[in-house]
């Protein structure tokens, strides 16, 4: 069976079919010039003006388990150590754009379309592996064989792209590799990045080794040196053609994400992905930093502080001194530590979404589910998560291509903009009503949203239970949960979720949730409740809100670890939920198994790829189909924005807003920082002498 590509999903830490208008109208991003604003945020310096020596120590979240790109198990730091020790025939700018890497590849094009799409690669004569060996078209072979899907013991996570292979040989040229296409593929620059030799591609032993088996041979910058339990030691390749590496030697160190802080302040690691809280520690470290806190601090310490007003800069920097003296010598300390970085902030390459299970129950409504997603205000969660971090505070509009990408357009029209009037409608319409006559009431509660109550507050009937206690699984794998639930609430899977911290949101009143045929509308939002995620739920609760506005209850299940996306997402035991995306340079690829149809397998399960949310179409499906057959990179994009405007009106995900990326950086450390969509030059990151 052909696997499909499997992209992690990410979870905040801080951070089907309907008519469609005629016409959808939305706003596109320049596709010419410079960047977007917050794009990316790096500190950049030519590499003459860095030591050319010293060792980064580089925060991961935990130690790959492998350093194989294309397992199952591969992770971020998989992807850190492959940019820096193996070929990349493609690199990303800052709009998402693939680039060709001259380090490795001379020339690549399409040089036939008829009978076969043919690629023709023109490597660069010097790049050779760590052991000596040109790079060559058995490469190539080998990792096309590995990956193609049709040999069981390779425990790959994509065969996309290379499903559609026919042959690869020699070009007619020194160092050149001629792949043929058995079917038109337009993403063919994704292939082949990162290169693996032949020695891993060829023995399925090799490719499913564990990162503790090191890696042996490669192609870059830098080599793999050493592998501990929380340790990647990555030193200069003696055999690199290129530009030489700036750095000695970089470590990725693990340091799990609750623990940054701590790792910043003893010195631990130079760069490091980092939550709000701690981003808020190094900000306020800052100049403008110590403006902002000697003006707390003088507010409440009254007459014996400095007069911040009196003295402009001179007193707020006698006021942060005066401050700092007067703190615990351990909060002192702290400070003083996390003054030596920077923050490096950008709109990272993935969205935060609402997601909503359409398996069964009152979700499996189309109107249902336009109805809640028409009743959130995008907007007001995009400012409330973006806006205080001072990056951009727009709602993302495409489920496929990120702001800064060619070809992006808001076709969140399909949807409708967000309406509580029109909500209750569309609910009314699928048989959802309340006891008594609804009005907004024109109060508002402390996060602005104006309530929704009764005409008549004493009407209506006594409102059922809908804390059920039983569960039962809808998995993607067809495995059988536990009993149905007994509780007459109307949720998606019938069902509470098993574990976790649960409980009803808001204080709407029973009258004032809407029924059909005297079943409450009760959804059950599922939230991680990981201490780096507080953000996320604070997006959660305001949600829950929202929906109150329109007369839906939710009830919250707070879920701690990896088990909220296992235990609950993938295997669809939610109603709502948050989880995050990354984004993609080849949205045709790579967006289908996120949005294709649900199919039925022979043991009746439902085999939903990557859809979580299980809303699919037949058409959403054929668009995906055509996009990725399309050699015109202006047609493709164009049926991929038809795709995204079908995905919107179906519902199923919500785009909220990009991710913020925090890059905590020990000053002097240059040509890093918030990458965005671009691809780290590894060999240019240093210190500044």
């Amino acid at each position: 069976m052909s696997i499909a590509k499997r992209r992690c999903a990410l979870l905040l830490a801080a951070g089907v079919m309907l008519p469609l208008p005629v016409a959808l109208t939305g706003c596109s991003s320049d596709e010419e010039g410079a960047p977007p604003p917050a794009s990316r945020d790096i500190a950049t310096a030519s590499r003459s003006r860095t030591t050319g020596t010293g060792t980064l120590r580089w925060a991961l979240d935990a130690t790959p388990k492998t350093f194989n790109a294309f397992q199952s198990a591969a992770d971020t730091g998989t992807t850190r150590v492959a940019g820096a020790v193996l070929p990349a025939l493609y690199t990303l700018d800052a709009r998402g754009k693939p680039q060709r890497n001259p380090d490795f590849l001379k020339d690549a094009d399409v040089t036939s379309t008829e009978p076969k799409q043919v690629v023709v690669y023109k490597l660069n004569p010097e790049a050779v592996w760590s052991d000596g060996r040109p790079l060559s078209a058995e490469d190539f072979a080998a990792q096309w064989k590995a990956l193609r899907g049709t040999e069981n013991a390779y425990w790959t996570a994509r065969n996309a792209g290379y499903d559609r292979i026919a042959k690869i040989e020699p070009g007619d040229g020194d160092h050149e590799v001629k792949v043929t296409f058995a079917k038109p593929y337009t993403d063919w620059r994704s292939l082949f990045t990162p290169l693996y030799p032949k020695s891993v591609m060829d023995n399925p032993a090799v490719f499913n080794a564990a990162a503790n088996k090191g890696l042996a041979v490669g192609a870059g910058p830098f080599m793999v040196r050493g592998v501990t339990t929380d340790t990647v030691t990555l030193v200069r390749n003696p055999r690199w053609w290129g530009d030489r590496a700036r750095l000695s030697r970089m470590v990725f160190q693990t340091v799990p994400a609750d623990q940054r802080a701590d790792a910043l302040i003893s010195g631990r690691v130079d760069l490091a992905e980092v939550d709000r809280a701690t981003a808020r520690r190094i900000q306020a470290t800052a100049p403008s930093g110590k403006k902002r806190a000697a003006g707390a601090a003088s507010r409440s310490a009254g007459a014996n502080a400095p007069d911040l007003a009196r003295d402009g800069r001179q007193a707020a920097d006698a006021l942060h001194d005066w401050a700092a003296a007067n703190a615990s010598d351990k909060k002192r300390a702290e400070t003083m530590a996390l003054s030596r970085f920077t923050l490096r902030k950008a709109l990272e390459p993935a969205y935060t979404q609402l997601a909503l299970n359409g398996t069964k129950g009152p979700l499996a409504d189309e109107r249902v589910r336009r109805a809640v997603a028409r009743a959130i205000d995008r907007k007001a969660l995009a400012k409330q998560v973006l806006g205080p971090l001072g990056l951009p505070a727009d709602p993302l509009g495409n489920h496929l291509l990120m702001a800064a990408q060619k070809g992006y357009k808001d076709h969140s029209g399909a949807l409708g903009a967000s309406d509580t009037e029109a909500a209750q409608s569309l609910l009314a319409d699928a048989g959802w009503r309340a006891a008594g006559p609804q009005k907004l009431d024109g109060k508002t509660d402390d996060l602005g949203i104006r309530r929704a109550v009764p005409t008549d507050a004493g009407s209506g009937t006594p409102s059922a239970t809908a804390s059920g206690s039983a569960s039962v699984s809808a998995s993607a794998s067809g495995t059988a949960g536990a009993a149905p639930s007994t509780s007459p609430s109307a949720t998606a899977g019938d069902a509470s979720p098993a574990a976790g911290d649960a409980g009803r949101s808001g204080n709407l009143p029973d009258s004032a949730v809407v029924r059909k045929k005297g079943r409450p509308l009760v959804l059950r939002f599922v939230l991680p409740a990981d201490s780096g995620s507080s953000s996320l739920r604070a997006v959660g609760e305001r949600i829950a809100r929202m929906l109150e506005a329109i007369g839906v209850r939710t009830e919250i299940t707070k879920v701690e670890g990896e088990g909220y996306f296992r235990n609950y997402i993938a295997s669809g035991k939610y109603d709502l939920a948050l989880y995050s995306w990354p984004a993609t340079a080849y949205p045709a690829t790579d967006g289908r198994p996120i949005y294709a149809k649900p199919q039925p397998a022979a043991d009746g399960s439902l085999v939903v790829e990557q859809n979580y949310t299980r809303v699919g179409t037949d058409q959403i499906d054929q668009l995906f189909d055509e996009a990725v057959s399309e050699l015109d990179g202006g047609a493709s994009r164009s049926l991929v924005g038809r795709a995204d405007a079908r995905i919107w009106a179906a519902a199923g995900s919500v785009p909220l807003y990009q991710r913020p990326e925090l890059v905590a950086m020990r000053k002097g450390v240059v040509n890093a920082g918030a990458f965005g969509f671009v691809t780290p030059r590894y060999q240019d990151i240093g210190f500044r002498k």
